[in-house]
């Protein structure tokens, strides 16, 4: 069974936004540093309530940030 997985483009938007750091982006979405980092590497699927503040910090829909593909194995 095909396994699927939910990747980003967070920390590609995080450098053509002046280069905003993980923290500049978890202050504004109120997260802490490390939730940003765990979910640029995957390692955490953000509630639908934190991909909305991602998506509104950098003014794109969802589907521009986040995308729910087959898991590369």
């Amino acid at each position: 069974m095909a396994e699927f997985a939910i990747h980003n483009k967070i920390r590609e938007l995080r450098f053509f936004a002046d280069e905003m750091t993980q923290s500049e982006l978890a202050k504004q979405v109120g997260v802490t540093r490390q939730t940003i980092m765990a979910i640029e590497k995957g390692k955490y699927s953000p509630s639908l309530e934190v991909a909305f503040k991602i998506a509104r910090v950098f003014d794109k829909p969802l589907e521009d940030i986040f995308s729910y593909d087959l898991q590369d194995t």
